[in-house]
């Protein structure tokens, strides 16, 4: 790890035994020359304490912050595709990061737009989804010409990462991360003499762009997911969706692949 970064904030959820860990860790962690600093603009490295959902968590909270690296550290009871470290060997965290075993891994993002106005980032995915027992209706636009016309229960649009999470559950494709590219997948889609989709998942490379058109049919607080945040947004008209500049550089293992990852947690 360069000593040019040596400034480490850590997010995590305040817990029983949370905090007496984290006094371990921070000291453990100063002996190694690091800074522990109490807000996310001082720090060159955000270190998230507990699984991927925890490590989305602190993506969201710091912004996507572009200058700093993540680190995803879980607990022993945890999974993480994000996280390569463990709470309990912290040891075995910095002694991995003084040997160079360790490299920085880009993933990319999506970014969403709603009503041409709310611009924000995603790592995993993007859900649009009904709010009501009933089926939403979206016209798919791709570089700005019509798709398809979707109906049904909604729809996912996912990085290559969050290709394994809810995508993945809808039987997505898992993507290569060096793919730049996002996914659509479709939830519970209807398809009859009036109403006709893909019915399958497609992909999308860095330069497409893809416009949601919802139609007001009563769906007027329809879902939107981000990550593992939820909104519920009045009259939504369109939904842009579009690989992001922005990328999340994360501390990885350099023996722990995504696709070692992958083999780890699903075979």
């Amino acid at each position: 790890m360069s000593k040019h970064r040596n400034t480490i904030f850590f997010y995590y959820k305040k817990e029983k035994g949370t905090e007496s860990k984290f006094t371990a860790l921070q000291e453990e962690v100063e002996q190694y020359g690091y800074k522990v600093v109490t807000t996310p603009d001082e720090a060159n490295i955000i270190a998230s304490i507990g699984g991927d959902s925890e490590f989305l968590q602190a993506l969201r909270k710091t912004e996507f912050k572009q200058d700093a690296l993540y680190v995803g550290i879980k607990r022993s009871n945890e999974d993480g595709l994000y996280c390569d470290f463990e709470l309990d060997d912290i040891q075995g965290m910095l002694n991995a990061m003084n040997r160079d075993e360790i490299e920085v891994r880009k993933f990319p993002t999506i970014d969403v737009s709603i009503n041409g106005q709310s611009d924000l980032q995603c790592l995993n995915e993007a859900t649009i989804r009904s709010s009501i027992i009933k089926s939403i209706v979206m016209d798919l636009y791709i570089d700005d010409e019509y798709f398809e016309t979707f109906r049904g229960d909604g729809l996912i649009v996912s990085t290559p990462t969050g290709s394994t999470g809810y995508n993945k559950s809808t039987n997505g494709a898992v993507i290569d991360p060096k793919i730049p590219c996002f996914q659509v997948s479709e939830l519970a889609s209807l398809n009859n003499n009036r109403y006709r989709t893909l019915g399958s998942s497609f992909i999308l490379n860095e330069n497409r762009s893809l416009r949601l058109e919802i139609v007001q049919d009563g769906n007027d607080y329809p879902i939107i997911g981000l990550d593992n945040e939820a909104y519920s947004i009045q009259n939504i008209r369109t939904i842009d969706i579009k690989l992001s500049d922005k990328i999340v550089k994360t501390v990885k293992l350099k023996n722990n692949s995504f696709w070692h990852r992958v083999q780890r947690t699903f075979l």
